[in-house]
């Protein structure tokens, strides 16, 4: 009666709330430690995060390669060529129509900078040309203010340099044996679970499916994205229309922020190149293009592997732009798709399969001495032979256990 009154003194509803926030607070507490041990290996968990995309991409190219009857190795090096000729080819063509187009981009944003000043002071603002200069003056001195601390970014982007060629080897490392020997480093990584190793390698399957379907989708719609407003810009004439078609297929990788940036940037060229009015079709075209691919495109071939409410989407974002940057926010969706989809897999038990039916009797009765001779082993079959039963006791136990071995 003591040890109840304590618990009687408690209401059910407050004892209950009491519970959830201690068990908030330590999956709190986990996942904070978690998080800053992924911030910290950084340099490692991100070309590893960005691996495993590009291995849901690639895999099956390798896949169809093997089915054919290459060996693994030869399928895994033909897909990683193959990716590296797009890579260059996609480099070239940008590298090539930047610096072809650049000087004219130049000239263009000139004329355009002169327009707007002649419609400042001519226009209904009145303003004055000193003010003018003023203006440009404070923008000047601005950027002188922020010359050491562009210094020192330029010297530190030695070791930059240097970690993003390490971090691209790695990917490059881990993308290679993703895509040769996967199975195999699955399959190794169930042994660590024991019983558990079911319910692990489903929850794995599933996240596998899910993050396939995901990456493959979203450079389908990236792509169809880039294409079009690449084609919008080079039938209006805008420079550098081929380097903001391929800024726009890859921010198209992080959804809502990615081409809020991307058709910033896109819109500001048209504005310097064309004018206000090619600038304000290009928005036009943009945001009917973007409703076109959230209402139509990302539904029908990414929505079976991806359905997030725009608020979620939001609040991932954030998270692995904190902890990760660009690449954070650029992995954080997929990541929490994988998770969503994996943690039912890990709740659900695997089904008890049902008792093997017991086998009838075979209709001619009890086999031979010969066919019990050469099926079985020697006792049953000299037992069987007989045709007596086997006789009881540790002594006839004892003695057909000596007789079979």
């Amino acid at each position: 009666m003591l040890t109840d009154r304590p618990t009687k003194l408690v209401p059910p509803v407050l004892a209950k709330m009491a519970a959830w926030s201690a068990c908030l607070i330590l999956v709190g507490v986990v996942v904070f430690f978690f998080a800053q041990a992924i911030a910290r290996l950084s340099f490692v968990a991100l070309p590893v995060a960005i691996a495993l995309l590009l291995t849901a991409l690639l895999f099956p190219l390798t896949k169809n390669l093997r089915e054919t009857g290459m060996r693994p190795i030869y399928a895994t090096w033909i897909t990683m060529l193959v990716a590296l000729a797009v890579l260059v080819g996609t480099g070239w063509l940008v590298g090539a129509r930047a610096t072809e187009e650049f000087p004219n981009l130049v000239k263009q944003v000139q004329a355009t900078a002169r327009d707007v000043q002649n419609w400042l002071i001519t226009g209904p603002l009145h303003l004055k040309e000193a003010q003018i200069t003023g203006y440009v003056d404070e923008i000047a001195n601005m950027v002188n203010t922020q010359q050491s601390a562009i210094t020192g970014t330029v010297l530190t982007a030695g070791a930059v340099a240097f970690e993003v060629l390490a971090s691209l080897v790695l990917l490059l490392f881990v993308t290679f044996f993703l895509l040769k020997d996967g199975d195999r480093i699955w399959a190794w990584f169930l042994r660590a679970f024991g019983a558990m190793s079911p319910r692990v390698d489903r929850a794995g399957r599933a996240a596998w499916a899910t993050l396939s379907h995901y990456v493959q989708g979203t450079v389908g719609v990236a792509a169809v994205h880039g294409v079009i407003m690449g084609i919008v810009l080079a039938g209006m004439g805008v420079p550098l229309w081929a380097p903001l078609a391929v800024l726009i297929f890859f921010a198209s990788f992080i959804p809502i922020v990615g081409i809020f940036f991307a058709g910033t940037v896109a819109t500001l060229v048209t504005l310097g190149a064309k004018g206000p009015v090619y600038a304000l079709i290009f928005v036009g075209i943009l945001v009917v293009e973007q409703q076109l691919e959230n209402h139509v495109l990302q539904p029908l071939i990414v929505g079976r592997a991806l359905n997030f409410h725009p608020l979620a989407i939001i609040l991932v974002l954030a998270v692995g732009g904190i902890l990760g940057g660009i690449a954070g926010a650029a992995v954080a969706v997929p990541v929490a798709a994988v998770i969503y989809r994996a943690l039912p897999e890990l709740r659900h038990e695997t089904p008890a399969l049902p008792p093997p039916a017991k086998e009838p009797p075979p209709p001619g009765g009890p086999p031979s001495g010969d066919s019990a001779g050469s099926g079985g082993p020697v006792a049953e079959g000299s037992q069987a032979g007989s045709g007596r039963p086997p006789a009881d006791g540790p002594s006839a136990e004892g003695e057909g256990t000596a007789h079979t071995e």
